[in-house]
């Protein structure tokens, strides 16, 4: 397994745009930026921290998320996903995660990834989608 050094970090930033928003009141100033699209920034930042760090032809995928949505996010406003690696157990990677928008923190939790070889997790996937 790669070396993947505990404590590392990494942060990624998106501008909450109406295709990222939610819509659930109807109204146009209510607009924020959904739990869903909020964890998969947080996911995304976790895999690309990992990606430069495995060996060709291995990547990651989530396996577990625990997350507290703790303030919206509205339209207009950038936030910023951070990732940081906490622990290893042999493929599986534990991250804590936080997101802040420009006014405060609006979420915190963890997240787990396994890394996986690439083709042979293709191939397991088609072979259940038979």
């Amino acid at each position: 397994m790669p070396e993947i050094p505990v404590g590392t970090t990494r942060e990624e930033r998106l501008e909450v745009t109406p295709e990222v928003a939610i819509n659930f009141m109807g109204l146009a100033e209510a607009r924020v930026l959904s739990t869903p699209n909020m964890i998969l920034g947080l996911e995304r930042t976790s895999r690309n921290m990992l990606l430069p760090l495995l060996e060709p032809g291995y990547d990651s995928v989530g396996t577990h998320v625990d997350i507290y949505h703790l303030a919206a996010t509205p339209v207009g406003m950038t936030v910023t996903f951070r990732s940081q690696v906490v622990s290893i157990e042999e493929r599986r990677v534990n991250f804590k995660v936080e997101a802040f928008d420009e006014k405060e923190k609006i979420a915190e939790g963890t997240h787990q990834r396994f890394i996986v070889h690439a083709e042979r997790f293709a191939a397991k996937v088609q072979q259940k989608a038979r």
